[in-house]
């Protein structure tokens, strides 16, 4: 019996830091600007699970694809990125 309360807690606490996290992805997203928006897409889009495994010509089209958004210049440089950490952990 108390194997499965502890197991049950344990679910129970793992739910709320998925909860958690979710509110804290959201306030990323809610306060965003439209580059960084088009990164979380692309991440998202990108995102497999660890256990589903991608053939050479699905890596190969999004290596082309990555690249392309650096030539756009969509991306943040190292700099930017602590700026923005910087920003956050103000809030």
């Amino acid at each position: 019996m108390e194997r499965k309360l502890y197991l049950y807690f344990g679910q129970n606490r793992k739910k709320m830091a998925t909860l958690d996290l979710k509110q804290s992805v959201q306030n990323y997203i809610d306060t965003a600007d439209d580059k960084l928006l088009k990164m979380i897409k692309a991440l998202v889009e990108s995102y497999h699970d660890d256990d589903e495994r991608i053939s050479v010509e699905q890596y190969n089209q999004e290596m082309e694809a990555s690249e392309a958004q650096i030539e756009r210049g969509e991306f943040y440089t190292q700099e930017q990125v602590r700026q923005r950490i910087g920003e956050w952990e103000k809030e």
